[in-house]
């Protein structure tokens, strides 16, 4: 007796759904299970996230909570963001582990890379803005307030603003990745990327300036590491393309 194709092609995908679901629940899983212990230091970790601020604020000046929910839920929110960072390696294993059996080999070989390699810049991108940028930036902040005024900043203002700064500094990380991609893919070339160079390197600080807070040195210290990340990223297409894709 044989299956009907119709027949065939459905319960394909219903056992893909199936296993969607379960690698979702495992992903959910991992989640909770890493936020059940990062919430038990949900103050300590707001509390080594705003060091950079609280480095540069007045004397006897402090954050502040204006909504009377703020001391409690900033941090658990922190808390459940840090347990999403933990988690990602996890997350992208249960992503390569749905995706992998519709590759072919060659291009399991570029993909599994290219998904290690993302995570890890991403990670940097957002090192590099907690140690490097957010001395620099809050320390330009808090010196440039008028005279008269005390920076008493509130806690759930300042946990958006630095999350927001972690993705933009992550994100941007990703240049190499999007840059590879894109020259695998066939969109563009190494060649007219070369060409566009100048085009670039204005679009990065354009795109700094709208992702940074308004001075020069934020900017300019994202803009930079864009650039360079751009360029790392088209010498890597560079050498990818001179290699055949399609050999097994």
């Amino acid at each position: 007796m044989t299956i009907p194709p119709e027949s065939s092609s459905e319960s394909t995908f219903f056992s893909h759904l199936v296993e969607l679901r379960n690698r979702l629940l495992r992903v959910v899983f991992c989640v909770l299970l890493v936020f059940i212990g990062t919430a038990s230091y949900a103050n300590e970790i707001y509390t080594y996230l705003a060091e950079p601020l609280l480095q540069h604020m007045p004397k006897n000046s402090s954050m502040i909570a204006i909504d009377v929910a703020s001391p409690f839920f900033a941090p658990f929110k922190l808390a459940f963001v840090v347990a999403v960072f933990i988690s990602a390696p996890f997350i992208l294993y249960q992503f390569w582990g749905f995706v992998a059996p519709g590759l072919y080999r060659h291009e399991k070989r570029l993909f599994l890379p290219l998904l290690l390699a993302s995570i890890i810049l991403f990670y940097c991108g957002a090192a590099f803005a907690y140690f490097l940028v957010f001395p620099l930036v809050f320390g330009y902040l808090t010196a440039s307030a008028p005279l008269g005024v005390t920076v008493m900043t509130d806690i759930t203002t300042y946990l958006d603003f630095v999350l927001a700064m972690f993705i933009a500094f992550g994100v941007s990380f990703e240049i190499p990745i999007i840059t590879i991609v894109l020259v695998l893919l066939g969109i563009v070339s190494p060649e007219s990327l070369a060409e566009k160079r100048p085009y670039v390197i204005i679009g990065v600080f354009v795109v700094a300036m709208f992702l940074t807070p308004p001075d020069a040195l934020s900017q300019t210290l994202l803009a930079i590491p864009m650039w360079l990340l751009f360029e790392s990223g088209l010498l890597c297409s560079r050498l990818l393309s001179r290699q055949d894709p399609t050999q097994p």
